[in-house]
């Protein structure tokens, strides 16, 4: 029997954030000096914490037993979990350092590959993910672990075709949310939004007794799928139960903020995000939604992120593209340096929010490379956004414009 990761965990690693100054690699940033003695820099897990009690109880019991799969496994899910709920990328180099006798095997066990493409999707090396998860499926095609994993991967790359291949797979194999969800989630980008939307809307009502994480990131589908339609009511609706459902974590509070900003409803983006600075992507839209609010401290979060992005730089990591050319657009007003970012960005993902900063950037610098690879993916994708639509107006307008 496969030990199944849901969907909506595999998605959200896509969205872990670079981590504060406190951990960037020593030598290649300037370290962060408090400048109280009293400031906190970082909370560290209580040592009461139960998530905290098991994972040094799996530690210990995979150190007898290095070599035990079944044990490592065990623990590299469980650190992918507290991934996905903290927003914190640690986790996931601790989950690869428990898969540590067979991260370099090419014909590794099944389980110990799945987890190794999960952990290489969440950096990006999507190739690499994808060709571990052949080889399992070369071995066993009834692998729903694997197929789930390949839907989203490929998914985000926009290889929809091969991606609803892959959800169709899933039939008999899967519960039957997981499947509409993996198919809707395709649909949605791909010219067929409204169904989508009503498909996975009504499979929901037919399954109350889904776990609650699963409907939580059911319910955030839902909500960008009804804001991406331009249905606010149905979409503040959904992000509100899936806040309810589950502690939230970083994906959902930004999805939500984003919904937020782009109503005008700066101030709830303050009050939403606060104190949950160390999550990049969160203190990005806390950053926009002060410099919206005219709030003093705007300017001071606007350089944290600044000195954050250029120690990543610093470190090579390209991971988080897209919420720097964001950055450099919305707090920086450097639409050139944020369309460059945009486009290398997009060379290696293609989810609606990659779409949108590409346009959105493309549109305030004028670049005609950006706009052409914009408009031609709308058009071959059948894109259906509402909140693209002020970008794309001008877009479209400099296009057109004579020479």
């Amino acid at each position: 029997m496969h030990h199944v990761i849901p969907l909506f965990w595999l998605r959200r690693l896509l969205v872990l954030p670079v981590l504060a100054l406190a951990f960037a690699s020593a030598g290649l940033a300037m370290p962060y000096i408090p400048k109280d003695g009293a400031q906190v820099v970082e909370h560290l897990p209580s040592r009461a914490d139960p998530v905290q009690r098991e994972l040094r109880q799996l530690r210990a019991d995979l150190s007898k037993q290095p070599d035990d799969l079944r044990l490592a496994s065990a623990l590299a899910r469980r650190y992918i979990e507290q991934a996905r709920i903290e927003g914190d990328p640690r986790y996931l180099g601790y989950a690869q350092a428990a898969l540590a006798p067979w991260w370099n095997q090419p014909q590794a066990p099944d389980a110990a590959l799945v987890l190794r493409a999960t952990l290489r999707q969440s950096t990006h090396q999507f190739a690499l993910a994808l060709a571990d998860l052949d080889t399992v499926l070369h071995r066993d095609s009834g692998n729903v672990q694997a197929w789930l994993t390949r839907a989203t991967v490929l998914t985000v790359t926009g290889d929809y075709a091969a991606a609803k291949a892959s959800c169709m797979r899933l039939y008999s194999r899967a519960p039957v949310l997981i499947v509409q969800t993996c198919l809707s989630n395709i649909g949605s980008v791909n010219g067929d939004a409204k169904a989508s939307y009503a498909k996975l809307k009504a499979t929901l009502a037919q399954y109350p007794e889904a776990e609650p994480g699963v409907r939580a990131w059911v319910q955030t589908l839902l909500a960008e799928m009804a804001a991406r339609a331009g249905d606010d009511g149905a979409a503040d609706g959904f992000f509100k139960q899936a806040l309810a459902t589950e502690d939230p974590d970083s994906y959902l509070l930004g999805a939500y903020a984003d919904f937020l900003l782009d109503r005008g409803r700066a101030a709830d983006v303050v009050k939403l995000l606060k104190d949950k600075g160390r999550i990049d992507a969160l203190l990005l839209r806390e950053a926009i939604a002060l410099k919206a609010v005219r709030a003093p401290a705007a300017a001071a979060q606007t350089d944290a992120l600044r000195v954050r992005f250029d120690a990543a730089m610093l470190r090579g990591d390209t991971v988080h593209q897209r919420e720097q050319a964001r950055f450099e657009l919305a707090l920086r007003n450097d639409p050139q340096r944020a369309v460059k970012l945009a486009m290398l960005n997009w060379a290696v993902q293609k989810e609606p929010a990659d779409l949108r900063i590409l346009v959105e950037a493309a549109a305030a610098s004028g670049d005609a490379r950006a706009a052409h690879t914009a408009l031609a993916w709308i058009a071959a994708a059948r894109v259906e956004d509402r909140s693209l639509a002020a970008p794309l107006a001008k877009l479209r307008a400099q296009t057109t414009a004579p020479a």
